[in-house]
């Protein structure tokens, strides 16, 4: 007997019926690629390519030079330093240069960098050690 009809006796009347065959949703069938296989790497040190020489005909990549890379950080500093800061902003702003504390404190350090060693620890001298970290909460 093969027949793609299934037949169930109902338990009430005893009797043969016929079901419609069930349909079920199937999911279309995508082809996927296997996985590259990688090349196995010798294990001994790695060669490097050589690598063209830039001609210096080419100005798209002469002008793009890397930026540095930036820092942030934070530090305690006293109050009337801090408002010698906002009087060199004030001097060069006379000096129809505008300026950026951040700006004042990099030429402080190149001026510092450039100093001679006597000259360098002077300055140190001069500049009293303060406690580090949060000052404490006024209220």
């Amino acid at each position: 007997m093969a027949t793609s009809k299934k037949t169930s006796v109902t338990a009430k009347t005893g009797t043969a019926s016929r079901k419609a065959p069930v349909r079920r949703a199937v999911a279309p069938v995508t082809k996927t690629k296997a996985p590259a296989k990688r090349a196995k790497v010798p294990a001994g040190p790695v060669k490097k390519k050589a690598v063209a020489p830039v001609s210096a005909t080419s100005p798209e990549k002469t002008a793009k030079a890397k930026k540095p890379k930036l820092v942030r950080d934070s530090f305690t500093i006293p109050k009337a330093e801090y408002g010698v800061l906002d009087e060199l902003k004030q001097r060069a702003g006379g000096l129809n240069q505008t300026v950026k504390k951040s700006e004042l404190l990099r030429a402080g350090i190149k001026a510092l960098a450039a100093m001679p060693d006597a000259a360098f620890l002077t300055a140190l001298a001069n500049v009293p050690a303060i406690k580090t970290g949060r000052p404490a909460a006024s209220s």
